[in-house]
C-alpha cells in the first residue's frame, strides 16, 4: 500500500475514532535509547499571557510536511519525562470546524482538540529568572503544527511561592484544550528526589521470567555502554544486539562506539541492527537522514529493519509539526529506506504508540515500556523491556529486548 493511501485510511480510523481528543496514556516510567537524563531549566519572571501568535481562519487546509525549523536547543541524547496523565480538571472545547485536505483529495473536519503531552505539573523555576510556560509543557494537534498556548494567572518570578495557573491551547479551528497546573518559584532548586532508581535486573533472571517458544533475547548499545565484551554477551545467553548508528540534531553524528560494535558483534556471531535517533523535523532532513545511513551501512546485511527514533515529546510544539506531520515524515523515512533496500521499523513507547503514532499499522514496531508484564495491544516484532539490565560483558546499565521471531517473520 503507498504511504499516501496509507496514510488517509489511518487518519480516516482515527478521526472516526476521536482517540486524540486527550492523551490517556500515564508516565510509563520508559526512557530514551540513548538512556539520557532530562534539560533541568530555569525560567520565570512576571507573566500573565503568553504566544499571542494569530490562528488560521482559513475553511480548508493544503497540508505539507515542510514544517519550520525546530527552534529549541537541543543537548545529544536529550529525553523528556513522559507526564501524559490528564488531571481531572483538564477539559477539552470544541467549537468552529477547520476542514483539511489530503494528499488523496479527502477532506477530513478537523473536531479534534489538541492533545497534552507533558502538563508541567511539578514546575519549579528560580527566583528572578524569565518564565516562559512553552519551555514546561509539550503538546500537539492533530492538523495545526502552531497550535496557541495561553494561560491565565501570574507568575511572580521576583517572589516565591506557588502560583496556581490554568493554560490552554487553541488549534487553527478553535478547538481547546485546558488543565490547571501550579508553577512554584524557589530561592535555589532541590536536590536529589525521591523513591530512587528502579533495581536492576539480571539478563539469567530476564530470560527466565520470559521464556516462551518462539522468543529469543537481546540487548541495544551506544556510546553509553562504552566497550562491550560481546563475546560475554552472548555466552551469557544474548542472541541478538542492535546498536545505535548515529544521532541527528542539526547534524548527522555517528555514535563513537559504532564502528567497533557492528564489527564486535559481527564477529561475535550475534544478529545485528541499528537505529537512529533524530529530532529531524522536515522532508529534507528526513532524506539525509536516510541516506546518511544507506551511506554508512553500504549494503551491510542487518538482521532487523532499521529503527526510526524520535522522542522529543515534552516540548513537542516548539518543533512545528502537527502529529499528521511527524507520521508522515516516519512514511518518508521508511520509504526512503526501502528505495536504499532496506526495511524500517517504529522504536516507540506504549504512551506514544496509543496516543500519538498511527503509522505502526503498516510498519514493524519496537515497543519500550518498562515493565514485567505489557498491556500494549497493538502488534511489536520486539520489546525494549527494562532500561536497567544487567549482563556480563557491559560494566552499566543496559537495555533488555525480547524478540518474537513469528511476529518477525512477517515482515
Amino acid at each position: 500500500m503507498s504511504g499516501t493511501k496509507h496514510l488517509a485510511l489511518c487518519m480516516a480510523a482515527l478521526l472516526a475514532g476521536g482517540i486524540f481528543s486527550a492523551c490517556n496514556g500515564s508516565a510509563d516510567g520508559e526512557s530514551s535509547l540513548a538512556d539520557s537524563t532530562a534539560e533541568l531549566q530555569s525560567t520565570s519572571s512576571t507573566t500573565s499571557l503568553t504566544n499571542d501568535s494569530s490562528t488560521t481562519t482559513d475553511n480548508t487546509v493544503s497540508h505539507t510536511t515542510e514544517s519550520q525549523t525546530d527552534t529549541t536547543s537541543a543537548t545529544e541524547d536529550t529525553t523528556v519525562t513522559e507526564n501524559t496523565t490528564l488531571s481531572s480538571d483538564t477539559t477539552v472545547t470544541e467549537t468552529e470546524t477547520t476542514t483539511y485536505l489530503t494528499t488523496t483529495t479527502e477532506e477530513f473536519p478537523d473536531t479534534e482538540a489538541p492533545i497534552l503531552l507533558n502538563g508541567g505539573w511539578g514546575t519549579t523555576i528560580l527566583q528572578g529568572s524569565d518564565f516562559d510556560l512553552n519551555d514546561w509543557v509539550g503538546y500537539a494537534d492533530f492538523y495545526d503544527p502552531t497550535p496557541v498556548l495561553t494561560y491565565t494567572g501570574e507568575v511572580d518570578t521576583s517572589t516565591c511561592g506557588k502560583y496556581p495557573i490554568c493554560a490552554t491551547v487553541t488549534d487553527a479551528a478553535g478547538n481547546a484544550l485546558s488543565w490547571e497546573l501550579t508553577v512554584s518559584v524557589v530561592e535555589s532548586m532541590p536536590t536529589g528526589g525521591g523513591g530512587g532508581a528502579s533495581p536492576n535486573l539480571s539478563f539469567d533472571s530476564f530470560m527466565a521470567q520470559h521464556a516462551a517458544e518462539g522468543v529469543r533475547f537481546g540487548i541495544d548499545v551506544s556510546r553509553w555502554q562504552e566497550d562491550v565484551d560481546f563475546e560475554a554477551v552472548k555466552a551469557a545467553g544474548a542472541s541478538f544486539v542492535i546498536m545505535r548508528i548515529g544521532y541527528y540534531y542539526d547534524e548527522i553524528n555517528m555514535d563513537e562506539y559504532y564502528l567497533r560494535n557492528i564489527a564486535a558483534a559481527k564477529d561475535a556471531g550475534l544478529e545485528v541492527g541499528v537505529y537512529l535517533y533524530t529530532i529531524a523535523n522536515t522532508e529534507e532532513e528526513i532524506r539525509q537522514n536516510a541516506s546518511w545511513i544507506a551511506e554508512q551501512l553500504d549494503g551491510m546485511e542487518l538482521d532487523f529493519p532499521v529503527a526510526f527514533d524520535w522522542e522529543r515529546f515534552g516540548n513537542f510544539q516548539q518543533f512545528g509539526m502537527s502529529i499528521r506531520d511527524l507520521n508522515e515524515l516516519f512514511l518518508l523515512f521508511a520509504e526512503e529506506m526501502e528505495g536504499y533496500g532496506y526495511s524500517a521499523m517504529l522504536y516507540s513507547s506504549k504512551t506514544y504508540l496509543e496516543n500519538f503514532w498511527y503509522v505502526q499499522q503498516g510498519y514493524p514496531v519496537w515497543l519500550a515500556h518498562y515493565t514485567s508484564e505489557t498491556d500494549y495491544a497493538g502488534e511489536y516484532i520486539l520489546w525494549q523491556r527494562s532500561c536497567r539490565g544487567r549482563i556480563d560483558g557491559i560494566d552499566t546499565d543496559v537495555d533488555f529486548n525480547i524478540l518474537y521471531e513469528s511476529e518477525l517473520a512477517k515482515w
